[in-house]
């Protein structure tokens, strides 16, 4: 199967910003996290755009500057949003599989130069990949801000493969993380709709990313205290 690394035309900037594992509860993504990647994640915050919560910690490297590790969950105190929340976090059959199978890379977020203007160009292919919205929380350092797409359905699309897009109003979290001694190195990915894929990269700026066509699947590879790490959504990890 052959694999091409993204190269884009776009006037758009666009670099992976975190990548996103869901767990039922936050209790089961640190032990999860203990488990399969050999650290326990940093401290996070509570969202109350969404009433989810989450865990984070720092997995940069030399072609992944200022990428993080996010695991969120629903936050059981936090408030009934709006709309339905961010990630197909209240799709039945992924909570049942969460619930079930546990902890799993889901999806992935992906920072860029102008998010009004991304979202405009992926319109533009037919993609509806949701309005931007502000959100924020605060932080030992101060107060986070940013604006995020979300659908109002929540849908992720392209089984997690098409990403979220944000753009970030202010420091970003990374500037408050320590290394973690877990850092990304690779983040692959397959769809039956790879060349739709491609072209959503390219009309946004988003390099360095793997397309092939094949099942959908997102696959991250990591280094950690416990060897490499091969995350892929919707299975255990293989190390």
């Amino acid at each position: 199967m052959s694999q091409r690394t993204l190269a884009s035309q776009s006037t758009l900037s666009a670099r992976i910003d975190h990548l996103v594992v869901m767990a039922t509860n936050l209790v089961e993504g640190e032990r999860w996290c203990q488990a399969v990647l050999g650290i326990t994640p940093g401290p996070g915050g509570k969202h109350a755009l969404m009433g989810t919560h989450n865990r984070l910690f720092y997995i940069g490297s030399e072609n992944f500057a200022q990428t993080y590790f996010e695991i969120i969950a629903i936050d059981p105190e936090g408030n009934t949003p709006d709309q339905k929340r961010w990630f197909d976090m209240d799709d039945p059959a992924l909570r049942e599989r969460i619930a079930s199978e546990g902890p799993q890379l889901i999806h992935f977020v992906v920072a860029v130069s102008d998010v009004a203007q991304a979202v405009h160009e992926l319109a533009a292919l037919g993609i509806d990949r949701g309005l931007p919205r502000a959100a924020s929380r605060p932080t030992p350092q101060g107060t986070l801000s940013w604006q995020i797409t979300v659908r109002s359905d929540g849908q992720r699309l392209f089984d997690g493969c098409l990403p979220t897009l944000i753009q970030w109003d202010g420091p970003h979290p990374s500037s408050g993380m320590q290394d973690s001694a877990v850092t990304l190195r690779a983040l692959r990915l397959t769809h039956p709709l790879a060349g739709q894929l491609e072209a959503a990269f390219s009309v946004i700026g988003l390099e360095g990313v793997s397309v092939a066509p094949g099942a959908a699947e997102l696959q991250a590879e990591l280094t950690c205290p416990v060897g490499a790490v091969t995350l892929r959504s919707g299975l255990r990890p293989k190390a």
